[in-house]
């Protein structure tokens, strides 16, 4: 099962964890958040994301979600990227991630266009909704 890790801007990454959590009822497994806190040495973030990585990976892939491509938390995420492995996605959303946790039997990069596309259609606006936003 292709694992899922949270970087982010802290508290976004636990934050969303813990809504999984609500919708799930339990804290679905193979999945962790790394908060990047303000002032962290980038350094030991990668370090620590490393350790998380290789923690929630049993082999079958990782999917990386963080939030705003560029900055430090996505600039930690891409060190891990390594094809058809690890592949890392910009713009995390809370649809993007229980796509990913509901969906993580699939191929990797599947899941990564699956995920990707949950992520822009739940993007809309309120008083018109894209009927494929629900998708």
């Amino acid at each position: 099962m292709i694992g899922v890790l949270v970087i982010s801007h802290e508290p976004l990454g636990t934050a969303l964890i813990r809504a999984t959590r609500h919708v799930y009822g339990r804290l679905p497994a193979q999945l962790a958040a790394l908060d990047v806190v303000p002032d962290e040495d980038p350094e030991l973030a990668y370090a620590a994301a490393c350790e998380l990585s290789l923690r929630i990976n049993d082999g079958s892939g990782l999917l990386v979600l963080t939030d705003c491509f560029g900055a430090t938390p996505s600039r930690i995420a891409m060190r891990l990227a390594k094809p058809q492995k690890v592949q890392v996605l910009a713009g995390v959303n809370l649809p993007m991630l229980l796509k990913a946790l509901a969906h993580r039997r699939i191929e990797l990069c599947e899941l990564v266009a699956s995920v990707s596309a949950t992520g822009q259609h739940a993007i809309c606006e309120m008083a018109h909704p894209n009927k494929e936003s629900v998708k």
